[in-house]
């Protein structure tokens, strides 16, 4: 099945990305991050967990009369009162989260399907009558036999939900089993699908892609995947990828996407891994000898796209793997004219002073390395 063209990125970072363990951000931080997933074209974003009062429900509270930016969703257990509350505050679309695995009713909310199903319909119905979009999830659907799934489908679809989310909560699923289960389920029920990935496998992204080729119209992404235990599906990476792999436009403004990760980098104190994909500083870093030949005749010889299409910027790096190209070039870009008979005593000593100091060598300290060996030149001759 070909990805369709009604696809909805629902950005999930001030929700499930906050709850990365150790990560809490304040009313002011939660209102930056809106606003520059908003500024970056972010059409729908889950704000947070009002049952959870304070600084949170504040923020919650603010955002109230900003649903004409944004489709703002919140979360909820599954416990009317608090489904009413948000509805009484204004807010036109909820989530309602529910398991569905056997081992996590019983677990975690000590209930059974029978009460599962008659909570599920229930709320819905109500939430609908007044006037909200309804959202409802199939938590950790790895262990939920798929029979029930589709069961289950069947009776949040004829309850009125809007869609429904298929968590797989703990991220026990490859690319290949999360696809048949967003299959089934939209083969046993007309309902909206909306994917949620988690990392623990490293799979979250590939798990998107793959429901999102099985039908299911949205999905759930964090900046810089972020999230519970590994992280989920990272923006950046859904959003790049379904557009320059599968000729799919969200309308997010990609060159933005650095700035949105340096934001909630340092917002939650975590920083980026050098080769994190997309927005990582590595991405577009080039040292080896042969990739750094190419890339000074033709930038698109070792990137699969431009830096300045994400908001990032192309670095050549000189270290232990630098060529004699390299050396010519960041001397020339420093206003030396370099001897040929120079270049490989001046890469012997950048490689040296590479591995002593184990970090890239800067361009300046280049400078001084050839002014060395041009004067030792001088002299001899």
């Amino acid at each position: 099945m070909a990805i369709r063209d009604d696809l909805i990125l629902e950005d999930t970072t001030l929700r499930d990305g906050e709850q990365t363990p150790g990560v809490a951000f304040s009313k002011e931080t939660k209102t930056k991050i809106l606003d520059a997933l908003i500024a970056a074209g972010v059409t729908s974003v889950e704000i947070g967990i009002p049952a959870m009062g304070g600084e949170e429900l504040d923020f919650i509270k603010s955002c109230v009369d900003r649903q004409d930016e944004a489709r703002l969703v919140v979360w909820h257990r599954g416990v009317r009162e608090d489904v009413e509350r948000s509805i009484d505050m204004g807010f036109k679309a909820v989530h309602i989260g529910l398991p569905t695995s056997a081992g996590h009713l019983k677990a975690s909310v000590r209930k059974d399907r029978t009460w599962l199903l008659a909570t599920a319909t229930d709320l819905i119905k109500m939430a609908k009558d007044r006037g909200a979009y309804v959202s409802i999830s199939a938590e950790d659907i790895a262990r939920t036999e798929i029979s029930f799934l589709q069961e289950y489908a069947g009776v949040v679809h004829e309850a009125g939900a809007d869609r429904l989310r298929l968590s797989d909560t703990v991220g026990l699923l490859g690319p290949e089993a999360y696809g048949e289960r967003v299959a089934a389920v939209g083969a046993a029920a007309p309902i909206d699908t909306q994917c949620h990935a988690h990392n623990d496998f490293g799979l979250a992204t590939a798990n998107t892609i793959a429901g999102l080729k099985a039908g299911a119209r949205y999905f759930h992404v964090t900046v810089n995947a972020i999230g519970e235990r590994a992280g989920m599906a990272d923006l950046a990476q859904v959003v790049v990828a379904l557009k320059k792999l599968y000729d799919r436009d969200l309308g997010i403004d990609m060159t933005k996407l650095k700035d949105l990760s340096r934001l909630v980098s340092e917002a939650a104190k975590h920083p980026v891994l050098p080769w994190q994909p997309v927005i990582g500083d590595n991405v577009f870093a080039h040292e080896s000898g042969i990739h750094a030949n190419g890339m000074l005749r033709d930038t698109s010889t070792f990137e699969p796209f431009p830096p300045e299409h994400v908001g990032g910027e192309r670095r050549y790096v000189l270290g232990k793997h630098s060529g004699r190209a390299l050396i010519a070039w960041s001397l020339e870009q420093q206003g030396i004219e370099p001897r040929e008979d120079l270049l490989g005593p001046c890469l012997d000593e950048v490689r040296h002073m590479s591995i002593r100091t184990a970090s890239a060598v800067p361009p300046e300290d280049l400078a001084d390395i050839y002014r060395r060996a041009l004067a030792r030149a001088t002299a001899a001759a």
